[in-house]
């Protein structure tokens, strides 16, 4: 009779143990079903409330019910799919332990797999749905039913210049090869990149478009981009557990409670960009009073009912988990899905799972609901069109001090930033270790001044005039780093985030794993840093990048995670103190750092003599009053960044210097303790070699 191999054990493939899988399989189906289910009534239900599925007023052109009715359907699917595979994935690559340390990063690890399983078929589902989608958006926009002969044409003919269509088809192709990959994927490092591919096609779909007239839209898109890949964890974590709690056995508790705290996570960043995303649509309290504000309390009333169960996770079930696991585990075999951890768990797993199955119902249609703010203006400007802003006054000198635009994002990454350095200076300070003040002032300065470059007088002006663009690029690239850098982020972190001892893969192990890796050895070369660092520039603003940033808000929010994260890592190979690659010797150091300063001076003159308007055509769109001649202005930008590289250059050489003055005193130092240990036996030895010499040139002259 053939046997069933798991785990090492070996029985009949028609034993209790086999059925038991089955049994497990049906249940995670079900679950899944009844999560759809949910989802799609209360999708029906709020789309039918709110009329967001029904035809056009006036007379306008329309795709016709199947078509109306299908979008939010499609979505949801699509949604779930996207959740569970994200879930399954992030599970795979972080959460799931070896049996052993040894086995937590082996490729043929039988949990990992059984996750990878789940996350290749919620993949492909995933991608069916956003290709459906895609053809149901394009019907629903055209007004043209799928029945039209002309629909196979137009929508070829459309795919890639309608932008809902292109990000839409954008993430169905990586949908499609996270799937791919993930069907023969083993190892967890495949896991971790196939996690980091999925949150992207998923951010794209939220980060994507740029709505021609409305004030709020960048706070609203940082929003529900931070909204749609919260819930895709937290949702996704909480069905990958339920499908996968057979196959985790034993290791169910360990991986319960490493995604109570990535959930714990989640929820704070889904309250906060629900709260951001809800004021920009909901003018005053009365609008809640509205059909749009009615769904917006339902989810309100969903998300605080979450939060009551992942407190109750937290404080009692996960507990449970722990003191049952043991009983459960001799029991069974394979640990708990069958006693009454598996049931402990499950329950409350299962009800969490509808409920968020309901927030989903209820956010597919609010997405296709009229709000009661509009989010169009009637008669935009240009500028309000393209950035998103009306034109602002022509700047003064107290316009550095009192000019302020909040950029959500870049303010929550400043602020998130510094607190968890402080938190992590903390925690050195109370076990009793050192830290040096400067570290910390450098870094929180650092902060501080890309808060500032941000959110103020750069952050505005920089948007519509190249000279004030090329300012805040600077600051961006060249001064923030060099502080940054300076505050060793990575060896405070080594230093105070605890070591994972089951397994699983935590921030420490990423730094470790990043540190050691045959990456950063490649563009930790001194070499690669400064060709990056230059050639960017010229890629960026010779090309049609510039125009795309300055434009659309996922062009810019790319553009200054570029700028920093290169201007980083030039200024990391340079002075930097954390772990990497072995240093090259500072006199190598600093002729990189002479030849890059040489190619920015020649970037600078380049611009200052330039004949040509970079940015297509946006800056003479935009039109900015107080920008009487953009050429002059852009040569004006030339020599901004001409003038503003050289006192950053002239700091990372003066650190390079004053460190390599360092090691020489260190390295002296050193030697002198050693010669005052061993009574100098180096130069006692040296001397000898050359009497020796001197005697046998006496001999040989004899």
């Amino acid at each position: 009779m053939p046997t069933l191999q798991r785990d090492g054990l070996a029985g009949p493939r028609t034993g209790p143990r086999v059925w038991a899988e089955r049994g497990s399989g049906v249940f995670s189906a079900l679950v899944l079903a009844a999560v759809v289910v949910v989802a799609l009534l209360a999708s029906v239900v709020a789309a039918r409330y709110t009329g967001a599925a029904d035809p056009l007023p006036g007379g306008l052109s329309d795709a016709g019910p199947v078509v109306r009715w299908s979008l939010p359907l499609v979505r949801v699917v699509h949604d779930v799919a996207a959740s569970l595979a994200i879930g399954s994935l992030l599970l795979a690559a972080t959460m799931i332990p070896g049996r052993t340390r040894a086995e937590s990063a082996a490729p043929d690890e039988p949990r990992r797999a059984a996750a990878l399983r789940v996350a290749t078929a919620a993949a492909f589902v995933w991608a069916v749905a956003g290709a459906v989608g895609v053809v149901f958006t394009f019907a629903d926009a055209a007004g043209m039913p799928l029945s039209d002969p002309l629909f196979g044409q137009n929508l070829t003919g459309s795919i890639w210049s309608i932008e809902p269509l292109r990000v839409g088809l954008i993430s169905t192709v990586v949908a499609f090869v996270v799937a791919s990959v993930a069907a023969v994927a083993r190892s967890r490092a495949v896991a971790l990149a196939l996690t980091v591919l999925s949150a992207f096609a998923l951010l794209v779909l939220g980060l994507a478009g740029h709505a021609g007239g409305s004030a709020d839209h960048e706070t609203a898109v940082n929003a529900i981009a931070a909204h749609l890949l919260s819930a895709a964890v937290w949702v996704g974590g909480l069905l990958a557990l339920v499908v996968l709690r057979r196959p985790l056995g034993d290791a169910l508790g360990v991986v319960a409670r490493r995604y109570s705290r990535v959930a714990l996570w989640c929820f704070v960043t889904l309250g906060v960009s629900g709260v951001m995303s809800a004021t920009t649509r909901l003018g005053s309290w009365s609008d809640l009073a509205t059909p749009y504000g009615v769904l917006v309390l339902v989810k309100v009333l969903a998300f605080v009912a979450l939060g009551v169960a992942g407190a109750w996770h937290r404080r009692i079930t996960l507990d449970r988990i722990d003191a049952t696991g043991a009983t459960s585990s001799g029991a069974t075999g394979s640990g708990s899905t069958g006693g009454p951890r598996g049931r402990l768990f499950v329950r409350l797993a299962v009800a969490e799972s509808l409920v968020m199955a309901l927030a989903f119902g209820v956010a597919t249609a609010l997405a296709r609901s009229e709000p009661p703010v509009p989010e169009t203006v009637a008669d935009p400007s240009a500028a309000l069109s393209l950035t998103g802003y009306p034109v602002p006054p022509a700047p003064t000198a107290l316009s550095w001090l009192t000019a302020w635009r909040v950029e959500w994002l870049f303010l929550a990454t400043g602020l998130l930033a510094i607190g968890l350095y402080v938190a992590g200076v903390v925690r050195l300070r109370r076990r009793g270790d050192a830290w040096p003040v400067l570290r910390t002032l450098s870094w929180v300065v650092g902060w501080l001044l890309f808060v500032y470059a941000t959110n103020g007088v750069l952050g505005i002006y920089g948007r519509v005039a190249f000279s004030w663009h090329m300012t805040l690029h600077m600051l961006e690239a060249m001064v923030v780093p060099i502080f940054l850098v300076l505050g060793a982020p990575v060896t405070l972190a080594l230093r105070t985030v605890r070591p994972r001892r089951d397994g699983t893969l935590g921030p420490r192990e990423m730094l470790l794993a990043l540190v050691h890796s045959r990456f950063l050895a490649v563009v930790g070369n001194p070499v690669f840093a400064a060709v990056l660092f230059f050639m960017s520039l010229v890629v960026f603003y010779w090309t049609g990048l510039f125009q795309l940033a300055l434009q659309t808000h996922t062009g810019h929010l790319l553009m200054t995670a570029h700028f920093v994260l290169t201007g980083y890592l030039f200024a990391w190979v340079l002075v930097g103190v954390d772990p990497g690659p072995k240093r090259w010797s500072p006199a190598l150091r600093l002729v990189v750092l002479f030849a890059t300063i040489s190619f920015h001076a020649f970037f600078g003159v380049a611009m200052i003599s330039g004949t040509t308007l970079l940015g297509g055509d946006f800056f003479p769109t935009v039109a900015i009053p107080w920008v009487t001649d953009a050429l002059a202005d852009q040569r004006y930008g030339g020599g901004v960044a001409w003038a503003i590289g050289e006192l950053p250059s002239l700091v990372l050489a003066l650190t390079v210097a004053m460190q390599w003055f360092r090691t020489d005193s260190a390295e002296s130092v050193r030697q002198d303790r050693r010669a005052d240990r061993d009574g100098d036996a180096e130069l006692k030895a040296y001397n000898e070699r050359l009497a020796a010499l001197a005697r046998r040139d006496e001999g040989s002259q004899r």
